[in-house]
């Protein structure tokens, strides 16, 4: 083995680890911005959390970010504009990224 097959290997695996990383710092993100919304919907308990679930699984829908804000700002209509739920969105991204972090 030489040193740009190890250099290579190293590579390849901090790419699968930062896009794992990425994921579960989405999904964790979701989940917040969903028990974010149903808070403002009036939902507690069991019911936000399946609520969240909704909005994690509303993510598998397309590519991007954009299938979950429409999702949640359909949901908030009248109680948040899509500007408000993208600037959570990216807020929360924040906050799921030092909490996995703080996870180790």
């Amino acid at each position: 083995m030489t040193t740009f097959d190890d250099r290579e290997r190293a590579y390849e695996s901090k790419y699968a680890h930062d896009e794992e990383m990425q994921f579960r710092a989405n999904a964790r993100r979701n989940k917040l911005l969903g028990l974010w919304a149903a808070g403002l919907l009036g939902k507690t308990g069991a019911e936000a959390e399946a609520y969240a679930v909704e909005v994690v699984k509303s993510d598998f829908q397309e590519a991007g970010d954009d299938d979950v804000l429409r999702k949640v700002a359909a949901d908030l209509a009248g109680k948040a504009t899509a500007a408000e739920v993208r600037a959570r969105m990216d807020a929360l991204l924040a906050e799921a990224k030092r909490q996995l972090a703080a996870e180790g």
